[in-house]
């Protein structure tokens, strides 16, 4: 027995404060050594420097972790949501990386599998039967305890209202925070306060080029495509296809693969995965996917189940990542839940988690980094709508009418003078609401510019061509 290898073996568990399992234990050894012993031989000696009192263990069978003893338990590293039931709280493992996120003995295993060198890590091609596999409403990668916290914690003064209200409510803030975020994990550049800038005030950040602004722009878009048509989105081709269409929109070479399924191979850089090369059956598996994610009863396990099973699958071309995080808010939405806006998620751990699916069909890490995500945004929104004033009914009464009536100025290249808003006021109010609608109409003209105007369902044609009718 090699004395290095059981000084191996302490060191790893004393990173560990809070516990680590064995086949985390067995990878951080590979990783470490180049080898780690039979599975058995790494027992025996553990329970060896169990019995030296130089590691001490908690839990039993598949829970069961070493410790180091002479770290005292470490207080704060849980997440903790409302009390929903004897076990109300989330335990994670803190991981020694200060820019990573709480993790799970379970997913500390996999990102120690998935930080190999790629040499060292066996390629992988898709596997139909993780999909096949999956069933709804009997297969769960939440459990149950864990879709009761997240319930809890996105839980929202709009519930009983109709789909999309709350996502309507936090809406300016939304845009901002998820178009940034979901860009910064795919690379972009933009700051918070620059994408603030170009989705308020349509200012482009100096330094940045055409694709990142195009990018940032694509969310925005899209996101308000999914809050504006909350009653008719759902886990179905048409949805998706154009969510896709709207996300890509000017940043592939080929422009007639926005919204266009996958029909050639592809390969991912930084993974030994290689997703599916035939078209046929990636349009198999991607009808099999919505049914699937359709038929989910829970809406945090259809947006979870999304994040897992549309990038291993890479039904389009590039793109498919940011799909997948947009689209999982559509359960939310629908359901006047927090969004999931992925602010301050680490790009490393949701790669991590991403590779997991990739390489290994195994979502624990993955499921890690939505769990911290998902309570982070509930911190930011809830927060934020605890000192919101009530939407002004009227508002919500001419929403679709406001639509329609900025339309019609725009598209006829009128000028917003009184006498257009007092006629359109008319057409699309009562008597008694037609002042406070043409105030409405003049003020939603007033603030229109170039990143607004997929709220009133124009294109940017349109706009262009109405912003000009006096030059």
């Amino acid at each position: 027995m090699s004395v290095a290898e059981l000084q191996s073996i302490v060191d790893i568990v004393a990173g560990h404060p809070q516990g680590i399992g064995i086949a985390a234990i067995e990878a951080a050894l590979v990783r470490r050594l180049g080898a780690a012993p039979h599975r058995r031989t790494l027992q025996r000696r553990l329970q060896k420097l169990v019995h030296d009192q130089q590691l001490k263990t908690e839990g039993e069978s598949i829970a069961l972790v070493y410790r180091p003893v002479s770290v005292a338990p470490m207080s704060g590293m849980a997440i903790q949501f409302p009390a929903v039931g004897p076990n109300s709280w989330l335990s994670l493992e803190e991981p020694s990386d200060e820019s990573y996120i709480p993790v799970s003995p379970d997913g500390q295993a996999i990102r120690d599998r998935i930080s190999l060198p790629l040499v060292r890590r066996r390629p992988v091609g898709y596997r139909r039967e993780f999909l096949d596999q999956y069933q709804p409403g009997v297969t769960f990668y939440l459990p149950e305890s864990l879709r009761r916290q997240l319930h809890a914690i996105g839980r929202t003064p709009a519930d009983q209202r109709p789909a999309g209200t709350y996502a309507r409510d936090i809406l300016a803030r939304l845009l901002v925070d998820l178009s940034w975020a979901s860009s910064r994990l795919e690379g972009n550049t933009y700051s918070r306060l620059d994408t603030q800038n170009l989705i308020e005030l349509g200012q482009v950040a100096q330094g940045k080029d055409a694709f990142e602004t195009q990018m940032i722009l694509n969310h925005k878009a899209a996101i308000e495509m999914l809050v504006e048509s909350a009653d008719d989105i759902g886990f179905d081709s048409f949805t998706f296809q154009n969510l896709h269409a709207v996300l890509s929109q000017e940043l592939l070479a080929d422009p007639d693969s926005c919204g266009r399924l996958r029909r050639r191979p592809v390969d991912i850089s930084g993974t030994v995965f290689h997703p599916l090369a035939f078209p046929q059956v990636i349009q198999e598996c991607f009808t099999l996917l919505l049914a699937k994610a359709a038929a989910v009863p829970d809406p945090f396990e259809q947006a979870f189940f999304l994040m897992v099973q549309l990038p291993y699958l890479q039904p389009f071309d590039d793109v498919n990542k940011r799909v997948s995080r947009v689209g999982a808010n559509i359960p939310l939405i629908r359901n006047n839940l927090c969004p999931l806006s992925f602010i301050d998620v680490p790009d490393r751990a949701y790669i991590n988690g991403t590779l997991g699916v990739y390489e290994l069909n195994q979502p624990a890490l993955l499921r890690d980094v939505f769990v911290w995500a998902y309570e982070r945004s509930c911190q930011r929104y809830l927060a934020i709508t605890q000192g919101m004033v009530a939407p002004d009914p009227i508002k919500i009464k001419y929403r679709e009418s406001l639509i329609q009536a900025v339309q019609d100025v725009v598209r006829c290249l009128q000028d917003p003078v009184p006498s257009v808003l007092e006629k359109l006021a008319v057409q699309y109010a009562p008597p008694q609401d037609q002042a406070v609608f043409a105030d409405m109409l003049g003020d939603a003209l007033s603030h229109l510019h170039e990143g607004s105007i997929v709220r009133y369902r124009l294109r940017r044609a349109e706009f262009l061509a109405w912003q000009q009718r006096k030059i």
